[in-house]
C-alpha cells in the first residue's frame, strides 16, 4: 500500500505497542526522524489505515494544515510515555506540547479503541508478536531519536 492511499510509506517494519494493555495500536509505523521527512509528515495521504501511524521525532508541535481527514496525536517524553493526547484533530488544526519529544499520528478513534490515556508508555518493536510476551524491540535510530537508551 502506498503512503498517498493511507498507508505506512516507509521500509521500516514496526509496530506500536501499548505497554499497559499488550495491545498492538498499530502494525506499519513510519518513521520521521529527519526535518524532511516530519515536514512531510501526512500529507498528501487521502486517509490513514487504522494499522499505520508516523513517528516524529524529536517533535512537539504538529499542524494538520492542507490535510484532508483527522488524526489522533500522541505527545510523547523522553521516556515514552504520552504526556498529552488529541482525539480527532481535524484538518487545518495545530498542536503543541512543551513537555513532549516525540509525536505519534494515529488514525482516527485509535486512541479510544486501544484505551491510550495520560501517562500510559508506548514502545516500538520491530516483531508486534513480541508485545503478548512483554518483548522491547530495540532500533538505534529510535533509542537516538528519543535521546534515551533501548525502545
Amino acid at each position: 500500500m502506498s503512503e498517498r492511499d493511507g498507508g505506512g510509506g516507509s521500509d521500516h517494519v514496526l509496530a506500536l505497542v501499548h505497554e499497559r494493555t499488550r495491545a498492538v495500536i498499530a502494525s506499519s509505523v513510519a518513521l520521521a526522524f529527519t526535518r524532511r521527512a516530519r515536514r512531510v509528515g501526512l500529507l498528501g495521504r487521502t486517509h490513514l489505515d487504522a494499522a499505520n501511524a508516523l513517528f516524529l521525532a524529536p517533535c512537539l508541535t504538529i499542524h494538520t494544515a492542507f490535510m484532508q481527514f483527522p488524526i489522533d496525536v500522541v505527545f510523547l517524553a523522553r521516556d515514552r510515555r504520552a504526556v498529552r493526547l488529541i482525539h480527532e484533530l481535524r484538518p487545518w488544526r495545530a498542536a503543541v506540547s512543551v513537555w513532549a519529544h516525540a509525536v505519534i499520528e494515529l488514525a482516527a478513534g485509535s486512541l479510544r479503541r486501544h484505551d491510550v490515556r495520560i501517562g500510559d508508555r508506548l514502545y516500538l518493536t520491530p516483531d508486534w508478536t513480541l508485545a503478548g510476551r512483554g518483548g522491547h524491540g530495540v532500533d538505534m535510530r529510535i533509542s537516538q531519536a528519543m535521546g534515551s537508551p533501548g525502545c
